[in-house]
């Protein structure tokens, strides 16, 4: 049987995380919060990109 784990973290582990992010933030807010961070990534991601090929137009090629 597999388990589940990001980062080495298992299954218990994991579950007991998301028990605390719930009490510290509320699952009102939990969607605000998601959104946010997945905003964030977005964002991240495209300047990543862009610095990248940035880095690409500058570097002479061999």
């Amino acid at each position: 049987m597999h388990s589940f784990a990001i980062a080495g973290l298992g299954t218990t582990e994991l579950l007991i995380v998301l028990a605390v992010v719930m009490l510290l933030f509320g699952a009102a807010k939990l969607p605000e919060l998601a959104r946010g961070s997945g905003r964030a990534l977005r964002i991240f991601k495209t300047e990543v990109k862009a610095a990248s090929s940035d880095d690409d137009a500058v570097r002479p090629t061999s």
